[in-house]
């Protein structure tokens, strides 16, 4: 058993904290502390001396200086292995301190509260605790420093066993600089989006990511990669990172990547949509008034891609949905909920992975859009654009899109954000007809969505994500029965573009909007 001098407690997360202070006084400690966790250690009987008797030197500045003091860091640093740091401590009257406890100010909840000033920001800033929590990691030899109140149990059974391991010490430490960093990161993110008032300030000089590690998964992309599932603190918008799996095995690497792109193209919808992804693309995308007649009609868009893909709705999943669902083989469906007796129905299918959002009305949609390079990284604005009124856009051709028609192109202009480029969409008014994704000419786009698709293209709508650079994709769309294109305009041939659609009485709209997706 362990024989411990003083033990340093300043926590604001008081939970676990008196069970610890009885186990370490139990084992002889002297417990030193502060303000509210002194308070709450009295209450429960535990003895406490409060660092201003200990050091002498009474809080001042309304606490903001309590163990800014020789007597405290001095205690935390000085190294017990050294004779001369052992001679001035005993000169300086400085006594060891052996282990530290120490969560900081919550400054990351003080931030996400609504109405919070700026001021009430700053003052939230803890300066002693990580300052103590550094000293100790730094000499973490001869000091144990704890951060994290779920490592309360192990060290105190560490500690009642007598011993403490390096490895556990430098682990402990190891936990500390994270946390700080984190800690400062948030800070610093904060400030650089609350004192800049330029359009920038979402960019910083220095790019502060802050993302805790969920769970390793099995590999990564293929399987001689490593990978792991990370979750990036304080972000509040229902998402796929933030989702509760209900059911089936592990997430893949792959799984997270497809079932993101998935909610995210769901997302764009209020009335009940559902989206079907395979190998991060759509393969069929659809609504109705219910889910399940959205997952039919989106599976009806490509049957054979659909197939073990990855589902998305955006309204709650019923029995019939369920049903729909169990039918085929698909490896993850995404949802903002169950009803309890679709989750029965899912269950019968043992590897199909069940995750829950949450409710999608009043998501906050927020964040930046960060593509990792070889070295680097760059960083964007997520493309949240929306066309708001589609019948405001420009018509440049003599016919003009009917009713239906225009309520097809605002359908199918969604679903173009969500498919890689170059990328076309054929669509009616409630569902894709045929997608033609990621080929590296616009005409073989067209060409491929006349090829998948599995529904009469006749009177049916195209989408194009960016401009035709050339007059021969709204030729191919044209025989294959398209009436209207929606697409960005801007290309240098725009007028043979609009020449060739009023040859084949088309109509076109022109967004003024590009939805590239690499």
């Amino acid at each position: 058993m362990a024989n411990l001098n003083h033990i340093l407690m300043s926590v604001s997360d008081k939970a676990g904290i008196v069970d610890l202070a009885k186990g370490l006084t139990a084992l002889g400690g002297n417990i030193l502390s502060t303000g509210g966790t002194a308070n709450v250690l009295r209450e429960a009987g535990v003895a406490v001396t409060d660092v201003s008797s200990y050091t002498g030197s009474p809080e001042i500045l309304d606490g903001r200086v309590k163990t800014l003091h020789p007597k405290i860091h001095g205690g935390l640093l000085g190294r017990r292995s050294l004779p001369d740091h052992v001679q001035q401590m005993a000169k300086e009257a400085i006594e060891p301190i052996d282990v530290v406890v120490v969560n900081l100010y919550p400054f990351e909840a003080t931030i996400a509260k609504p109405g919070c000033s700026f001021e009430e920001a700053i003052e939230n800033i803890d300066i002693g605790g990580p300052s103590m929590l550094r000293s100790a990691a730094k000499n973490h030899e001869d000091v144990l420093v704890i951060v994290d109140p779920d490592d309360y149990a192990r060290i105190l059974e560490a500690l009642q066993v007598g011993t403490v391991p390096l490895s556990l010490r430098r682990e402990l430490a190891q936990k500390v600089y994270h946390h700080t960093a984190v800690y400062d990161g948030l800070i610093a993110t904060y400030l650089d989006q609350h004192i800049s008032e330029s359009a920038e300030s979402k960019f910083p000089d220095v790019l502060t990511l802050r993302y805790e590690k969920v769970m390793p998964l099995r590999y990564g992309e293929n399987p001689h990669q490593h990978g792991a599932f990370y979750r990036e603190r304080g972000f509040r918008e229902a998402s796929v990172s933030q989702a509760t799996q209900l059911h089936g095995k592990a997430m893949s690497y792959n799984n997270y990547l497809d079932a993101n792109s998935a909610l995210e193209l769901a997302k764009e919808f209020h009335v009940p949509a559902v989206a079907i992804i395979k190998h991060n693309n759509p393969c069929g995308a659809a609504i109705g008034t219910t889910v399940v007649e959205a997952y039919v009609k989106a599976r009806e868009t490509d049957p054979i891609s659909a197939f073990g893909g990855v589902i998305a709705c955006n309204h709650p999943v019923d029995l019939s949905m369920a049903k729909e669902v169990t039918s085929t083989f698909v490896e993850v469906l995404v949802a903002p909920g169950y009803a309890e007796e679709a989750l029965v129905e899912l269950k019968r299918k043992k590897d199909l992975r069940v995750l829950a959002v949450g409710s999608l009305d009043s998501t906050i949609r927020e964040g930046l859009d960060l593509k990792k390079l070889v070295g680097g990284v760059i960083v964007q604005d997520r493309d949240l654009g929306a066309l708001l009124d589609m019948k405001s856009l420009q018509v440049p051709t003599r016919r003009k899109p009917t009713d239906a028609e225009y309520e097809a192109c605002a359908f199918a202009w969604k679903v173009c954000k969500h498919v890689k480029s170059n990328a076309i969409i054929f669509a009616n008014p409630q569902q894709t007809v045929g997608i033609g994704a990621g080929q590296m000419s616009r005409i073989d786009s067209v060409k491929l969505a006349e090829m998948k698709a599995n529904l009469p293209i006749h009177g049916c709508v195209m989408a194009s994500d960016a401009f035709f650079p050339f007059r021969d994709g709204v030729d191919a769309a044209a025989k294959s029965g398209i009436a209207v294109v929606i697409q960005p305009g801007g290309s240098i041939r725009d007028e043979e573009v609009v020449k060739a659609a009023d040859e084949h009485d088309m109509a076109m709209i022109m967004t003024g909007m590009r939805h590239f997706r690499h």
